[in-house]
This record gives structure tokens, sequence and C-alpha cells, in this order.
């Protein structure tokens, strides 16, 4: 099955791009400043409620911060988190994964080992101790979420590179001389590039989940800076009398995790196809 012939795929990419556009153009999309405070608009209800007003369609929180400015800024952030991180730990796991599985014996054990630690511990608690040590800030998170997230693409590349190592070309490729960075950059690593993607997917939402749970305990980006998980913790007082003020940064997280991961669903069952219909 195609992802064309996905709706509830074609869906999640039309959600995706809406945010790729917020993001990219959140100066132009937003219609306030999302740092702006008017005090006499505060806790102003959405558009359609009583008492709304077509310059807040969201409503405004309780410092009167226009919801969705706030709303399409914190997608900056949650995006960068999450490319940011997928690409730290698939390079950092390509890597050890790729090594591991080529050359087997002690570095193999040593990694893998090394990886079974790490996944001892609850990755967000992990990052919360990470995090806590350097201190906040948006390259600290990406930093700490990379570091935190490279096992899953270490141990799936290893998995392919045992069995791959094995194959007719690689060994006539090491018969005819070819070095062992050549044989992986060549003929290994395109062949786990697949999976590599796949992977990618879901953990980007996973970055971004984890970037809204450590600003909300306020660990993650500065406080300056307009995140989804800031937003959330500034609007929980106000859940029984100004619901809007969490719920919508909430949905944006919700939306935006379920589409990614539909989208890696759906990836994997294109570059997979027979798994698909196991």
């Amino acid at each position: 099955m195609t992802v064309v012939r996905n709706r509830l795929a074609l869906a999640a990419l039309g959600v995706l791009a809406l945010l790729v556009i917020a993001a990219v153009f959140s100066p132009l999309l937003a219609p306030d400043d999302p740092a702006e405070q008017q005090l006499l608009a505060r806790l102003t209800p959405p558009a359609w409620e009583g008492g709304g007003s077509l310059a807040h369609p969201l409503g405004t929180d309780q410092l009167g911060r226009d919801v969705l400015s706030r709303v399409i800024y914190g997608s900056r952030v949650s995006l960068l988190v999450g490319i940011g991180a997928a690409l730290l730990a698939g390079v950092v796991g390509a890597v050890c994964g790729l090594f591991a599985g080529f050359r087997g014996g002690w570095p193999d054990r040593i990694l893998m080992r090394f990886a079974d630690i790490q996944l001892a511990f609850p990755s967000l608690l992990l990052a919360l101790a990470i995090v806590g040590f350097l201190g906040s800030g948006l390259w600290n998170v990406v930093l700490v979420l990379g570091f935190t997230g490279w096992v899953a693409y270490a141990r799936v590349v290893r998995s392919e590179v045992l069995s791959l190592r094995t194959r007719d070309y690689v060994t006539q490729a090491r018969a005819t001389g070819v070095t062992d960075l050549t044989i992986m950059r060549r003929h290994l690593l395109p062949n786990v590039l697949p999976h590599l993607a796949t992977i990618a997917t879901l953990h980007i939402a996973a970055a971004i989940v984890a970037e809204a749970s450590l600003s909300y305990l306020g660990l993650g980006v500065p406080k300056e800076t307009v995140t989804w998980g800031s937003m959330l913790a500034d609007g929980q007082l106000y859940l029984g009398t100004s619901w809007w003020v969490a719920v919508f940064p909430g949905l944006a997280l919700m939306l935006t995790s379920l589409a990614i991961n539909i989208t890696g669903d759906a990836l994997r069952d294109v570059t997979d196809p027979k798994a698909y219909r196991q």
C-alpha cells in the first residue's frame, strides 16, 4: 500500500505541511506579537464564545497575549527540537550500529552493553537529570534528547548490518581489497537508510513530547521563548475558568505527535511492504 492510497497518511501529511508552514512563516501568519501583553484584554475567550473578539480568534492568556500567535510560534521550537534531536541521535546511532555490527567482537559487546545500561534508565528521567546538570536552553535540550535517543537507531542498524555483512557483494568487496570504511559507507549504509528514516519520524514525535514535558516542568527552553509546554504550564491554573489557555497548545501538541506517528507508520509500510502484509 502506498502513501497516496492511504487516506489517513495523507491527512497526517497535510497536518505536518501546515505545521511546517506555520513554523517557517510565523511572523507573517501570527496576528500579534506572541510576547505582547494586553492586560485589558486578559483571558478573552475565543471568537465564537460570548465576549470573544475576532482580533483574538483563540482568545488570550492571563497576561493578554494572543493564544493563536503563541501556538504558531511554539511550532518553531517543537520542530527545531524534534528534527535536531532526531538528526543527532540518528548520526550517532547509525555510526555506532554500523561499527558494532560490522566489526563484531569486543567493540560490539562494549557498545551494546552501554546501550543496555542506558535503556535501563527511563529516558525522560535521564533527560531531566542531564538538563538539570547542563542547565536549560534550546540547544541543551536538543543535545540531551539526541543523546538519550541514539540507542534505538544503533540497535536497529546493528541488527541489519549483522545480516548484510554476510551477503555476497560485501564478501566480494572485501576480497577485492575495499576498505571497511568504504564498505560501510557504500554498501551497508544505503541499505539501512529506510529503517533510519522510519525510526527518525517516530523519534521526532517523541522528542517534541519530551521537550514539551521539560518546558512544562520549567527545565526545557527558557521561559521567554514560546513553547507549547510552557503554555500548558501557564494554562493549567485556568482550566476551570479559561480552558482555551491550555487546551489549544495541548491540542497542537497532540495533533502534531499523532500526525508524525501516522506518517512514520506509513513510511514503514512503504519501505517494508512484506512486514505490512504480515
